[in-house]
């Protein structure tokens, strides 16, 4: 069996990272900007619990994708680290303790995401809690699942930017996709900063902000999956961080 390595197989790391990619923001789209909101269109805590009980199969398939997400995301970072770290290794390590702080934080978000149901179909619940008290406490939890969410994007930011600043210096990768990392990542800092801080500018530039990061994200994302690494560059980084 052929042994697979840093030195011989960028070009593995790079087809690999972009499947990855490319199923992390599937998933995204599916579980966040798909089911999320499909429930959110709710008038109110009553209807979204009406609404989750006529549809437990999308709710359960949107927490699932929302987790698979995640298990996604950490093998992305790893591979992600493995194509970046010969350009300069100190600065792929701070994107990687970025990246995976937001990780962390994201999958707390998703805890939150999974007590939903819970509270607002249990019956245990039901008989412990006014429906007016499981509401709120409902309300808690998808509050929470938002804040959490925007903290870990925050931290997720800084890491695009960073990510950014590795591509368009390695020379392997194309400059304008570090750049629009660059902008996605600043796009992730000003809307989730506005989204926790600021809620009525949060509303005005919301979704339309967020086409920045996807821009930067499927960028890279298509092109380590159809192009992955200009080797003879590779090879020239990694001999010159030796």
């Amino acid at each position: 069996m052929k042994n697979y390595s840093l030195e011989t197989s960028p070009q593995w790391y790079a087809r690999a990272a972009g499947a990855l990619y490319l199923a992390v923001i599937a998933l995204g789209i599916f579980a966040e900007a798909y089911v999320l909101n499909h429930f959110r269109a709710s008038a109110d805590v009553a209807s979204l619990a009406q609404n989750i009980l006529a549809e437990p199969i999308l709710w359960n398939l949107g927490a699932f994708a929302n987790l698979l997400l995640v298990l996604c995301a950490i093998a992305l970072s790893w591979l992600l680290y493995l194509l970046l770290r010969p350009v300069n290794r100190n600065l792929m390590l701070l994107a990687a303790f970025f990246n995976i702080v937001s990780l962390a934080v994201e999958t707390i978000s998703k805890l939150f995401q999974l007590m939903l149901k819970p509270i607002l179909t249990s019956t245990s619940m039901a008989k412990a809690f006014e429906p007016g008290q499981l509401h709120a406490l409902a309300n808690f939890a998808l509050r929470s699942h938002d804040i959490a969410f925007n903290v870990a994007l925050i931290f997720f930011g800084v890491a695009c930017i960073l990510y950014g600043q590795l591509i368009f210096k390695s020379g392997y990768l194309p400059k304008f996709v570090g750049v629009l990392m660059q902008i996605g990542g600043v796009s992730y800092l000003i809307a989730c900063f506005a989204a926790l801080f600021a809620p009525a500018f949060s509303n005005m530039i919301n979704p339309a902000i967020l086409i920045l990061p996807l821009l930067g994200e499927a960028s890279l994302c298509l092109w380590l999956l159809v192009k992955g690494v200009n080797l003879s560059k590779w090879n020239y980084q990694l001999v010159a961080q030796s």
